[in-house]
């Protein structure tokens, strides 16, 4: 990453945004599949019911939840101006069925709501959060779900020392095989080595991003006091695994 700017938020700045908006849709896996499996876990909520999104960026996932479960309400927080501003754009079809607001993940200022909600979202956010702070925020979601209420996560983790490697080559062929699939082309492919943007060849300690074992997190979520923990899907240190809040 650059030297720090005076706009960054942990190591995040306005100009990361942008680039992950032109970007993500090169460098995450199998990302409309991500978002349709997260939907497909989130089935069967109570309705009327409220969904708290944990970085909710521009707004993707949003979209297709608002129009999946109409009796459902988004509260979408993020640490991005940039990224709230995209997504209010994108969602305002959607009325005060969204709400956009800033926050700072690592903060505990958000996680006393006046009402508990009935699931808690996750899209490649958590593994900016050391392990001691992925145990305290497990512990802070069960309190703010309501009973069977739902936590799904999607993102980055920490594979295995023997796994490390083909979880960086495997990368490196998705985004790959995304560049040329649309835009028929490498360039999309060459910024993200240019950047340095594979995190399991150049992962710096020092950096914002602290992924986990995925085996851990689930253990954690255990102790938090879910149930029904399970992985659903996993591609390139790529994984998403879901709890439920006990009755």
């Amino acid at each position: 990453m650059d030297a720090e700017r005076p706009d960054e938020l942990n190591g995040w700045s306005e100009e990361t945004s942008r680039d992950f908006i032109n970007y993500g849709r090169y460098i995450v896996p199998e990302r409309e599949t991500q978002m349709q499996i997260i939907c497909s876990l989130l089935s069967g909520l109570e309705a009327p019911g409220f969904i708290l999104d944990l970085c909710c960026g521009e707004g993707l996932l949003e979209e297709i939840m608002l129009d999946k479960f109409p009796a459902i309400s988004i509260q979408g927080l993020d640490g991005s101006d940039e990224m709230l501003q995209k997504a209010s754009q994108r969602l305002r079809r959607f009325g005060e069925r969204f709400r956009g607001v800033k926050f700072e993940l690592a903060s505990p200022a958000w996680r006393t709501p006046a009402s508990p909600f009935n699931a808690v979202v996750s899209s490649l956010a958590i593994h900016h959060l050391l392990g001691s702070q992925k145990q305290a925020l497990f512990f802070d979601i069960n309190n703010m779900l309501k009973p069977n209420g739902r936590f799904v996560i999607a993102d980055v983790i920490q594979p295995a020392p023997m796994g490390k490697e083909l979880a960086a080559e495997t990368l490196d062929e998705v985004v790959q095989k995304r560049s040329f699939e649309l835009d028929g082309n490498s360039s999309a492919f060459d910024f993200f080595k240019r950047e340095g943007w594979n995190i399991f060849r150049y992962l710096d300690p020092e950096d914002i991003d602290k992924p986990s074992p995925v085996f851990d997190q689930l253990k954690w979520l255990e102790q938090a006091g879910f149930v029904e923990i399970d992985v659903h899907w996993m591609l390139a240190g790529h994984a998403i695994f879901s709890a439920r809040k006990a009755k």
